[in-house]
């Protein structure tokens, strides 16, 4: 489809146009969809992003040029899905695409989500899957791995890392701004939280105190990766004392305290960002194994350790093949996933573990990860 959009001042017309080549439009497939598209312009300037849509205010996915293909993992279901582009004019345009995904989808066994007491994220930084598994400075990561669930097909959705963290908490990217400090009203993982009356806290590593908001730094702090201080339903309100120091974390471990849902955040020199992988797998042995090895754990827990993106040089699906392990006494031992994930069936695994049925943004479309248990 064209948009011709006009500069009255300039008094110039220019056009711009996205073509869609898959899927068909009014189509029926399996998850993943396969999105195929470009995008034109008469702008001087070209084409400065693309994206999809899966429902009205929902970007599931950007890249920057004209070019876009790329996978989509979406649950059964009618969508009515935009391809659109933005210009470096400021010009946009968009195709509609309307795409049933068939009851069933490719590779990988069944399973159900089962019930948590208390689930846990916990993300680490910028390696590839190949990076990653299999690799002797991670061996207590591929312990974890070998002995629980590992998602073999696990795709971050873009790059930089912001997009991907917001994608992990909204179901939308938000923005690719990794400089970004406004507050974010979307829908979000804590509104239904808090409407579930479940109970959250994000544990960020050298956060100077708890309910701090701000964006610079101090390092090795980094908001950015503490996305849940964006939210206007924590920074507008006292929900912001739930984000904590980490170093509160062992103690509400040991004094039965520990709340339903918690975003688990190393800081800069410990998420292998700044630091080594041997330095960040020795974090997480120090950390994580006495979490994994306690009773509330033991009963019933979820731990998903995944990484934000991969290498800046792997683009695919976005943000490139990343390692993700599902850890907990109900996930299938051993157990290699062969299906497509993106960082929004990550939330919406752990938000249905904990009963809930309404999931923002992508999460909502996204399959969870039911397979692995």
């Amino acid at each position: 489809m064209k948009t011709f959009f006009c500069a009255l001042v300039l008094s110039v017309c220019a056009y711009a146009g996205v073509s869609v080549s898959a899927p068909g439009n009014h189509s029926t497939s399996q998850s993943p969809i396969h999105f195929v598209a470009s995008a034109t312009t008469s702008c001087s300037k070209g084409v400065a992003a693309m994206g999809i849509y899966t429902a009205p205010s929902v970007l599931a996915y950007t890249v920057n040029g004209g070019n876009l293909n790329t996978y989509l993992s979406l649950a059964a279901g009618t969508y009515n899905t935009e391809v659109q582009e933005w210009d470096n004019c400021g010009g946009a345009s968009k195709t509609p695409i309307t795409v049933t995904v068939s009851g069933s989808t490719s590779g990988g066994g069944s399973g159900t989500v089962p019930s948590s007491s208390h689930v846990f994220m916990l993300v680490e930084e910028n390696h590839s899957y190949s990076n990653v598994i299999g690799n002797s400075a991670m061996p207590y990561l591929n312990s974890l791995a070998s002995k629980y669930g590992l998602a073999t097909q696990y795709y971050a959705n873009t790059h930089p890392s912001i997009g991907n963290y917001f994608m992990l908490t909204t179901g939308q990217t938000i923005t690719n701004n990794d400089s970004f400090c406004s507050t974010v009203t979307s829908d979000n993982v804590v509104r239904h939280l808090l409407s579930a009356g479940k109970t959250w806290k994000a544990y960020a590593e050298s956060l100077p105190y708890a309910g701090y908001t701000g964006c610079s730094g101090p390092y090795p702090y980094a908001k950015k990766h503490n996305p849940l201080a964006f939210f206007s339903d924590v920074a507008d309100s006292s929900e912001k004392y739930n984000l904590v120091p980490f170093s509160t974390f062992s103690s509400d471990l040991a004094n039965n305290r520990l709340p339903e849902f918690s975003f688990i955040v190393p800081n800069l020199l410990d998420d292998a960002h700044d630091g080594s992988l041997n330095t960040a797998d020795a974090w997480l042995k120090a950390h994580i194994a006495p979490l994994i090895a306690s009773p509330v754990f033991q009963k019933d827990g979820i731990l998903i350790i995944v990484f934000d993106e991969s290498v800046d040089s792997d683009t695919q699906h976005g943000g490139g093949h990343v390692a993700a392990v599902v850890i907990g006494p109900k996930v299938k031992p051993g157990y290699k996933s062969t299906k497509l994930y993106q960082h929004q069936s990550t939330l919406k695994t752990l938000m249905q573990a904990l009963g809930l049925t309404s999931f923002p943004g992508a999460a909502a479309s996204a399959p969870g990860m039911a397979d692995v248990f």
